[in-house]
């Protein structure tokens, strides 16, 4: 799925569309890691910090606990409205 860029910051889980700058891809496997470790801080069960640290391990792309934390924000939000 591609969604248009809207700043010069690329979210965590996207990357440029090679064929068209203006545009992001998804990447699966970083939207996948996010998916298992937002229940997981959500639910107070591992610190942010220990989350960012656990995706960066298994996807290859840093991501700071502030970073995670407006992820986690960002989903809560758009779940319960």
């Amino acid at each position: 799925m591609r969604i248009k860029r809207k700043t010069s910051t690329i979210p965590f889980g996207y990357k440029l569309d090679e064929k068209d700058p203006k545009f992001l891809v998804e990447v699966p496997e970083e939207l996948k890691a996010l998916e298992d470790i937002i229940p997981i801080v959500s639910s107070r069960g591992l610190s942010l910090r220990e989350g960012a640290l656990w995706i960066s391990h298994k996807t290859g792309r840093s991501l700071s606990h502030q970073g995670l934390k407006t992820i986690i924000e960002s989903h809560e939000r758009s779940t319960t409205t």
